[in-house]
């Protein structure tokens, strides 16, 4: 059985509770005691979240067992960095086998020195910060997850549930995992190097037939999916359509359509074993050279490279 423990802070972010569930459903998954879960803080006791609740704690400095695995949480507002605190911190994730931080908790990691020269992300909206404080360290702001020895770091808020899926297929495999994936009911488990921002997200449409149109893509993209064919989803004609979509995209129908196809394709190139053909297929791509070439103008890299990385 593996120890965790996880170490919060008044105002810790209450979503990071989502990785516990990963390690929770793993026990249970596998009918076995994998792992022994312990929430600590600086001082012991009830400690609030920034939504309110509180947690029960032990305080860092009354556990003398070394723990396995050591994961920060993170928080929505200041990081608390008082030098007792980053002691404890350090201490534990020096003598852990694992240790890591979830969304802004990489701040408080850093400021142990622990990260220093390492690859680690946090949530895009704090990494630039993160870079100019802490200069030493090396930040991707746009990963889900970076594991670079035995240190471990998420982006934001979801991404600990692909943190914590990844520690366990480290510990027992991919098919348990698989299994947890399914219980939790995620649409796919990402990548460490699957990016952040999700392309609906980022084209961010305003109204009603425009977000009819994207979803509809989004579910046929088999289909040829011509303007007309979706100015006709949209009840637009060609030209309505085509002025509408890229005044509230900011791209041309064909475009968003390709960077659909892409997010698909590079889903199942990462997360599972199809072949090349298959997904170019299943993702829309007439055949697997154009699927190739529309990777290398936009992602700077082969399908097959992506496949090896993943």
């Amino acid at each position: 059985m593996k120890s965790i423990a996880f170490f919060v802070f008044p105002g810790f972010e209450v979503l990071d509770f989502a990785a516990l569930t990963v390690f929770e459903l793993a026990n249970v998954l596998s009918g076995a005691r994998l792992y022994d879960m312990t929430m600590l803080s600086q001082t012991g006791g009830s400690v609030a979240s920034s939504a309110g609740p509180a947690v029960a704690t032990q305080a860092g400095a009354d556990t003398s067992a070394i723990m396995d695995t050591v994961l920060v949480f993170g928080t929505v507002g200041s990081m608390p960095t008082s030098a007792p605190l980053l002691e404890m911190v350090r201490s534990a994730c020096m003598a852990a086998r694992r240790a890591g931080s979830i969304c802004t908790g990489a701040e408080l990691l850093a400021a142990t020195g622990l990260l220093d020269g390492r690859r680690v992300t946090t949530h895009w909206a704090r990494a630039a910060d993160l870079q100019q404080r802490f200069p030493l360290l090396k930040v991707e702001p746009e990963a889900i997850y970076i594991h670079d020895g035995k240190y471990w770091s998420s982006a934001g808020m979801t991404a600990c549930i692909d943190l914590a899926l990844a520690m366990v297929q480290q510990d027992h495999g991919v098919e348990l995992v698989l299994k947890i994936a399914r219980q939790m009911v995620i649409y796919h488990r990402r990548a460490s190097n699957h990016s952040q921002f999700s392309t609906l997200l980022e084209m961010a449409p305003r109204s009603d037939p425009i977000q009819k149109v994207l979803s509809y893509a989004r579910t046929h993209l088999r289909r040829q999916l011509s303007v007309d064919e979706l100015a006709g989803v949209a009840n637009l004609s060609r030209r309505q359509f085509s002025r509408r979509f890229r005044d509230e995209t900011g791209q041309s129908p064909a475009r968003a359509v390709e960077s659909l196809r892409l997010e698909s394709a590079r889903a199942m190139i990462e997360n599972t074993r199809h072949t090349l053909d298959y997904i170019a297929r299943e993702s829309g791509f007439a055949q697997v050279e154009q699927m190739r070439r529309a990777f290398l103008r936009v992602c700077g890299a082969p399908p097959q490279s992506l496949r090896r990385a993943a």
